[in-house]
């Protein structure tokens, strides 16, 4: 654009709310230009030393519209007999660069002069000067002018201090600097140090954004701390706010290694106690400190579950904590589990007593087991644990399975038929949990049965399906089949009389009918008006097509099987508890997947456990003679079948009429978790035998209700003032009740607010306990001021709590408390 036409669109855009515009030209610049700027109809006056002709020829003309120009000097003060209509018409245009621009975008104090005129580069180009324009608003002064104006260059969201950081920060982390470069090129680079010198503390003479990321890093390992009360508040308040900024996660990551290496952080903190180090969150060095410490501490016992919970717990806040997540469940697990084996009883009571205490207790430690040994496996780092490991395996093999194994054995020793007064058989499921359900003829029943799937498998599978909105699960036991095998478990299953065992275990009849495999299962369910059907037919029928199915039949028996498919072979029974992982997932699919059916009765169940250890076995792990009888027909790592087998110490012997069966074949199981040895097989997974962890077999009852049951733990403030008297507000919150299935964590974001106004950081809580001990779920926070809280003196403000909103990045308030702030002079930078 030329330097007429600006001053052309410049006049006409002045004439268009104005009347008479009054032109100074001191240099005359534009006098031979005069006349073939095309105004349209506005009459052009040339002050040519008559101001009273043309005074005169304005006041009497209140219609048409006038350009007066003057060339030369102006005369000051009343040498001017034009300056009254000057000032009535709005002062004088002048078309220097610098006035032009001014007038263009609406900044027509004078105190914005300076700031055009030495920028004039940035407004070369019509695309920043636009973009700057969008962004000016009333109240504007120089300052915020230039901060718009780095804003535009940085492409920041916003113009404030944190905003620009931001940009700043993100282009640094990816190797980058063409943003800073623009700074420097349009001469806002000196704005940026000066705003972070005044602003932020940050002290450097020779000012670099590497040099100031090391500074803000090395500070915040110390928590801002200064000897200067409030020295650093503002700094602590953005530093947070971009660290806890879900946007900008993977940025602090990369520069806090960046700085950890810089700043040596692995050698500062290697003698520290790593409680010292819970609440230091940003860097990784930090996070593996934690976790070798931690893990010592657990294999040693010197540290309580409940205190490695809190560390757990403050260590989701971690800027790592995604990368380190296993490792930290896997040291929450070890800690359970290794506590739990420490206070296990010496003796067993009797048999029925053992079935109770494993439903409501020992389960947990085949479950914290699993997670642990699960959370190792997949783990990208295992070496932090590798004697954590050793110390879990070790106690895990031993002293719960082998040692406890042999208390349990010594519970069964009394018992002559495989029976007891707190199970029923697993021969009696369908009658004691499908009948009832379906005796009108009219209510459906949907069973679905996971091969292998154990009794902890399946109680964290029935908390799994009562955190899902409008479902519950109520999680029982039957008494498991002896031998405790696939074939007979499924069989026990199915509406039946009568069972008899094959000599070589394969089929097993139910009322004189073969039940191996779906085809034969199927013929039996027909006389119920059942229908048989494997869970990868169910998982890949279209939804309207099983909704269809639904209505053919009144029971269905699905079949799924991951975790035994996995743990029968040798190859691959090492991955038995990701198959487990699996498994969880995929029957809850199953189960959202038939309630959207229709199905309202749903019965999730297994044919047997299993007992697993993921080490190899000791040889006292093996018993020492081989079975024998009149005819040996199977021999299982678990079991035998013959007839007339031979009693002796290492077997427990039954019957098939002791075992609740019928037909002359006898059984024997190897006493305890005694395997016999079998060329080529597994020796980690096993089942077949009368552990707790075979026979316990779950049964999970699902219903579908139809209002909403799911919602977030309650969080109170507890007020224990109501008054603000130093630049911080300590706040203490409660968790009023403990977390459940259906009552879930919650995280919270706290803030002070005056109207729509943040005047603090905001600091992000994470609410999970489970103790019914009220004394432990209380939760601290401090809250920083910023700098525009020192406007809002004896004024009220309100400090909200915030929940994340599902999907997003934002927060919406669900509670809130009113303080005053009651600062005096004294205090005003008192931290």
């Amino acid at each position: 654009m030329s330097d007429l036409t600006s001053v052309k669109d410049a006049l006409q855009s002045r004439l268009a709310s104005k009347r008479v515009v009054f032109w100074h030209d001191p240099a005359g610049e534009y006098d031979a230009e005069l006349d073939s700027l095309d105004l349209g109809g506005v009459n052009v006056i040339r002050v040519q030393e008559d101001e009273f002709g043309v005074k005169n020829t304005l006041l009497k003309d209140h219609v048409t519209k006038h350009l007066v120009y003057l060339a030369g000097d102006l005369p000051r003060g009343t040498a001017n007999w034009l300056l009254d209509l000057e000032l009535a018409y709005g002062g004088v245009f002048t078309a220097d660069k610098t006035s032009i621009l001014q007038q263009e975008l609406g900044l027509n104090d004078a105190a914005f002069a300076p700031v055009i005129e030495q920028h004039q580069k940035f407004f070369a180009a019509n695309a920043r000067k636009q973009a700057l324009e969008k962004l000016l608003v009333a109240g504007d002064d120089p300052t915020r002018l230039r901060a718009k104006m780095c804003q535009v260059l940085v492409k920041a969201s916003g113009h404030t201090l944190t905003d620009i950081t931001r940009e700043l920060l993100a282009e640094n982390a990816a190797s980058k600097k063409t943003k800073l470069d623009d700074l420097v090129t349009f001469g806002l680079d000196q704005f940026l140090w000066d705003g972070l010198a005044s602003i932020y503390r940050y002290p450097s003479t020779t000012p670099t954004i590497e040099d100031f990321i090391l500074w803000a890093f090395s500070r915040a390992v110390e928590d801002f701390a200064s000897d200067t009360p409030g020295k650093y508040r503002n700094i602590r308040i953005d530093f947070n706010s971009l660290r806890y900024d879900v946007r900008g996660q993977d940025m602090m990551a990369k520069l806090a290694s960046r700085a950890a290496d810089a700043l040596d952080i692995k050698s500062k903190i290697e003698h520290r106690d790593y409680r010292e180090l819970v609440p230091v969150t940003i860097f990784e060095e930090v996070d593996r400190k934690v976790i070798v410490d931690l893990a010592a501490a657990v294999a040693g016992q010197s540290v309580t579950p409940r205190d490695v919970a809190d560390v757990v717990r403050q260590r989701q806040e971690s800027l790592w904590k995604n990368k380190y997540a296993k490792l930290y469940e896997a040291i929450q697990s070890a800690s359970e589990l290794l506590a739990a084996i420490a206070v296990l009883p010496r003796t067993i009571g009797s048999l029925d007593l053992g079935l109770q205490k494993y439903q409501s207790d020992w389960f947990r430690l085949d479950q914290q087991y699993r997670r642990f040994t699960y959370a190792y496996q997949t783990a990208d780092f295992q070496n932090p644990l590798a004697a954590l490991k050793t110390e879990v395996d070790k106690q895990y093999a031993n002293k719960f399975l082998y040692d406890f194994g042999g208390l349990w054995q010594q519970a069964m020793e009394p018992t002559g038929e495989w029976k007891s007064a707190v199970l029923a058989p697993q021969a009696r499921f369908f009658d004691n949990h499908v009948a009832p359900v379906v005796k009108d003829g009219r209510t459906k029943a949907v069973v679905i049965i996971s091969d292998g799937m154990r009794y902890e498998v399946a109680e964290e599978l029935a908390s799994l399906i009562r955190n899902e909105d409008r479902f519950d699960a109520s999680l029982s036991a039957v008494l498991g089949v002896l031998p405790s095998y696939t074939q007979l478990g499924m069989a026990s299953l199915l509406p039946q009389a009568t069972l008899e065992l094959d000599p070589e275990a394969l089929p097993v009849l139910a009322d004189g009918k073969p039940t191996n495999g779906t085809v034969n299962r199927d013929k039996i369910l027909q006389g119920v008006k059942g229908h048989a059907i494997s869970a990868a037919g169910v998982l890949a029928m279209p939804g309207d097509e099983l909704r269809e199915l639904y209505k053919q039949h009144q029971i269905f028996y699905v079949y799924h099987d991951r975790i035994d498919a996995a743990g029968d072979k040798a190859p691959t029974e090492r991955t038995v508890f990701e198959a487990a992982e699996e498994t969880l997932r995929e029957l809850l699919l199953l189960v959202k997947k038939w309630t959207n059916a229709n199905a309202t009765n749903i019965l999730l169940t297994a044919d047997h456990g299993f007992l697993y250890q993921d080490i190899p076995l000791e040889q006292s792990y093996y018993v020492s003679e081989a079975p024998q009888g009149d005819a040996v027909t199977k021999t299982n790592r678990r079991y035998v079948l013959g007839r007339a087998l031979k009693p002796s110490p290492s077997f427990m012997t039954f019957t098939s009429a002791q075992a609740g069966l019928v037909g002359d074949i006898d059984i024997q199981i190897p006493k305890s978790i005694h395997r016999i040895p079998q060329p080529g097989a597994g020796t980690r997974y096993v089942h077949g035998g009368a552990s707790l962890q075979e026979i316990v077999v779950p049964v999970i009852t699902v219903n579908k209700k139809r209002k909403s049951d799911v919602r977030p733990v309650h969080v109170d403030l507890m007020p224990e003032t109501d008054k603000i008297t130093t630049g911080q507000l300590a706040v203490k919150l409660l968790q009023r009740e403990a977390v459940t299935d259906k009552i879930q964590p919650r995280q919270v974001r706290l803030g002070l607010y005056v109207g729509d106004t943040l005047i603090s950081d905001q600091p992000v809580l994470t609410f999970v306990s489970a103790s019914d001990d009220q004394r432990e779920r209380y939760q601290s926070a401090i809250l920083y001021l910023t700098q525009e809280a020192d406007g809002f003196n004896n004024i009220p403000v309100e400090l909200r709590l915030e929940e994340p909103i599902p999907n997003t990045t934002q927060w919406k308030p669900f509670s809130k408390g009113t303080y005053t702030i009651k600062r005096s002079f004294t205090t005003d930078f008192d931290f």
